[in-house]
């Protein structure tokens, strides 16, 4: 699922010039994913919200 949603929201909504912008913007998509986008199978939660109420 996870690869599914990359690709879906990242992959292909993005067009990269280099290596060293495919890092960043992979850097940045990894962050938002982690701390800002919340997941509904962690009960509307970011996953890093999730670990800490548990």
């Amino acid at each position: 699922a996870v690869n599914k949603v990359m690709k879906t929201e990242f992959i292909y909504q993005e067009n990269f010039t280099n290596f060293q912008e495919l890092n960043l913007k992979l850097a940045e998509y990894v962050y938002w994913y982690n701390n800002l986008r919340i997941h509904g199978s962690l009960g509307y939660k970011t996953p890093v919200e999730y670990r800490k109420a548990e």
